[in-house]
């Protein structure tokens, strides 16, 4: 089971929902950056239990102990190990459906593939592995933030109400971290007819990278747009992605859709981004625009059928501390596995220059 992303900056995770803790190593990340611990706090407190009320009623400080790699406020270029104890486990929660798969979840195909699965939340495939990747992320945000690159995300429909009349103004409120606009009650509202019916819902989250540099990603296997797909795709919750005009862009004329050019003598002006700020998997220097598609919660009390790991046809309701929307707290991860990748190719471009 493969528990590292990264090339050069690499981040190795370990730990299960219930477990005593999570953690990770990062390995790779330059000497000489300054740490600002307030700063991984906050994006850290963006992602944890408790932090929105559309969200679980877990409640997890998150706090990450930083075990080394850091000495008096800076990196020091070696291994930075750290943990994330888990404090408000409710294993009891999960006794009633140990033998029992939860559909929409990985249980059957982890049992199919192992042989063995940690019933308690899902083990290693619950969504609570990720927050070490904010934590990851949390520092590549540090890194990316030196060469004046940022990243930002934020949720622009939810059950289906899309966000209209708004200013891409981030960091964003909660409850539901999307822009101020004329449907943002409807959004909420949306959430919490989910909760009161005991029932889940989706929606899509956009993010941006500013103030990019050109010349990241390589053609054919190295492109940058397949590096950050892969990335944010591992996030369990993610179905689906698109760059720029997506989708859409099956519906236009190439006329329309070609970002025309312009120069103001000393560099190049786009007239239009809708490729995304990547063009034959290279970086142009615009901003990296894109949009991923995050389904419902799977935990939901609400009775569906299923089977046990005995082949036994049953019901299922999943009872319990669970999302009814996963979106606020899915931003920042989404944020950092965009951040990790932007830092990762950052790095290797340094590397070829030498």
């Amino acid at each position: 089971m493969s528990s590292t992303f990264g090339k050069l900056l690499k981040l190795t995770t370990f730990g299960e929902s219930h477990g005593a803790a999570l953690g990770g190593v990062i390995d790779g990340y330059p000497a000489g950056i300054a740490i600002d611990e307030d700063f991984i706090a906050s994006e850290m407190a963006r992602r944890r239990p408790g932090s929105t009320s559309l969200g679980t009623k877990r409640s997890e400080a998150d706090s990450p102990e930083i075990l080394s790699g850091i000495y008096n406020g800076l990196s020091t270029g070696t291994s930075i190990g750290f943990i994330i104890r888990n404090t408000s486990q409710r294993s009891s929660d999960y006794s009633a459906i140990e033998h029992v798969y939860r559909p929409g979840h990985a249980d059957a195909a982890y049992d199919m593939k192992y042989g063995i699965r940690d019933p308690r939340g899902g083990g290693r495939s619950s969504g609570r592995e990720t927050a070490c990747r904010v934590f990851g992320g949390a520092l590549a945000k540090l890194l990316l933030t030196r060469h004046g690159i940022r990243v930002d995300a934020g949720v622009i429909e939810c059950g289906g109400i899309r966000a209209e009349d708004y200013e891409w103004n981030p960091p964003f409120p909660a409850p539901l971290a999307a822009p101020d606009n004329r449907n943002l009650s409807a959004m909420i509202k949306a959430a919490e007819d989910a909760r009161n019916e005991s029932d889940s819902i989706g929606g899509i989250i956009e993010c941006r990278i500013t103030g990019m540099i050109p010349g990241l990603g390589e053609p054919v296997f190295g492109k940058l747009d397949a590096a950050l797909a892969h990335a944010v795709m591992s996030i369990g919750a993610v179905k689906g992605i698109e760059f720029g005009s997506g989708f859409s862009a099956s519906r236009m004329k190439g006329s329309e859709n070609n970002d025309q050019m312009r120069t103001d003598g000393s560099r190049i002006i786009y007239l239009s981004n809708n490729a995304g700020g990547i063009l034959g998997g290279i970086s142009t220097g615009e901003d990296i625009i894109f949009r991923v598609a995050v389904k419902p919660t799977p935990s939901i009390a609400k009775e569906q059928l299923t089977v046990t790991d005995s082949l036994e046809e049953t019901t299922i309701s999943v009872h319990g501390r669970h999302d009814p929307v996963i979106l606020p707290r899915a931003v920042p991860v989404i944020e950092a596995m965009a951040a990790l990748t932007i830092a990762d190719h950052l790095l290797i471009a340094r590397a070829y220059e030498r």
